[in-house]
């Protein structure tokens, strides 16, 4: 009898078998074994949305657990340097003998959509975020461990994101046992490399997620399946990788609903992995298609619709062209597309669209 489905399609959640990342995850195990030196202790992952940033940025913090390091994951949002700050004090407290614990601080008020908390520290320590931090991690030295800071979506607008980042290089120059993983969008790790008080993390090690060759989605697709009990028909297998086109997101979205359309059978064979396809598609439309193409401005569309007389790329020269405007006009809509992950910039000057069926999409809405 199969287990319960094993395909993992919420936001961010560690597929059982991560199609095409494993070379990349055992660099970063080796990073975390090794410590001090190792070049991808400091690094960025870059990719549209969908392209498993989140989930591998979550799977990065499970290697460094097992490593000896503390792993503490936010996003980029405001009260971000507090909520590293307290997440890495809360680790400290399961350990006897804590120094700090007479400052811990209390969470007195919690607010939802979106989510955050109100703390209240008993007795607050002295200092501003860096010295602060220095405290927690000579407490982590002490106990052998170091700290990996995950931060996800990454908004180089933001000013603790580039306080965090300024003030991890001089823990980094101080010698310190501390590893920083960013995620975000092409265009923005782009805007924030261009800040020059943060001009160090061009030399991180940048991690570009794209598509994932066929015959790893294959082997994923099988092995996720096996591992709960079903097979898979060879036939079944091909419709479902060409479904899939190399996107993370959605091989876990055809293979949740291809494994839903056959119930308590066996096997997935051809037409079950047919209706499993549909109905991913659907999800997809729905959940993110129409949102996306919903939050595009009339301009936006006006750029989106001269890229579609193109095949594959679009020269942005060619794009100004079409819609009557100069190129620098044009690229200011660019840069709003690439930020939200519509587009992506394979080159100087030319653009693609990132989103696996878009471009379908917008012509369906336009017919």
């Amino acid at each position: 009898m199969p287990g319960k489905n094993p395909f993992t399609p919420e936001f961010g959640s560690i597929p059982l078998v991560m199609a095409g990342r494993e070379a990349l995850r055992q660099e970063y195990l080796e990073a975390f074994e090794q410590g001090r030196g190792n070049p991808n202790l400091s690094s960025i992952l870059v990719g549209p949305r969908g392209s498993g940033k989140t989930a591998l940025l979550s799977s990065l913090a499970e290697e460094a657990r097992g490593a000896g390091w503390i792993p503490v994951g936010t996003a980029a949002m405001a009260g971000m340097l507090e909520d590293i700050y307290q997440q890495t004090r809360l680790v400290l407290e399961q350990f006897p003998g804590d120094r700090a614990k007479s400052h811990v601080a209390r969470m007195t008020g919690v607010t939802l959509g979106p989510v955050g908390a109100t703390w209240t520290s008993a007795s607050p320590p002295d200092g501003n975020w860096r010295t602060r931090m220095s405290r927690l991690l000579d407490e982590l030295e002490s106990r052998n461990l170091g700290l990996l800071i995950t931060v996800d979506e990454v908004l180089p607008s933001l000013d603790e994101m580039v306080t965090l980042a300024a003030v991890y290089q001089l823990f980094v120059r101080e010698g310190r046992r501390v590893a920083l993983a960013m995620a975000g969008l092409p265009h923005n790790i782009a805007s924030l490399l261009n800040d020059r008080s943060v001009s160090f993390l061009r030399r991180a090690q940048q991690h570009t997620l794209g598509t994932i060759a066929d015959a790893d989605v294959r082997s994923a697709f099988r092995r996720t399946a096996q591992i709960a009990g079903k097979e898979i028909a060879d036939d079944a297998l091909e419709a479902c990788t060409d479904a899939i086109g190399g996107y993370p997101y959605m091989l876990q979205l055809v293979g949740f609903r291809s494994w839903q359309a056959c119930a308590a059978s066996s096997a997935i064979t051809l037409p079950e992995a047919q209706q499993g396809i549909l109905d991913a598609q659907e999800d997809f439309r729905q959940h993110v298609l129409a949102p996306t193409y919903r939050e595009l401005s009339a301009h936006d569309l006006r750029f989106i619709h001269a890229m579609l007389e193109d095949v594959h790329e679009s020269r942005i020269a060619a794009i100004a062209e079409r819609m009557g405007v100069e190129s620098r006009y044009a690229s200011k809509y660019r840069s709003r597309l690439l930020a939200t992950g519509v587009i992506e910039q394979p080159a100087r000057g030319v653009v693609r669209f990132a989103l696996p069926g878009f471009r379908s999409y917008v012509e369906e809405q336009e017919a």
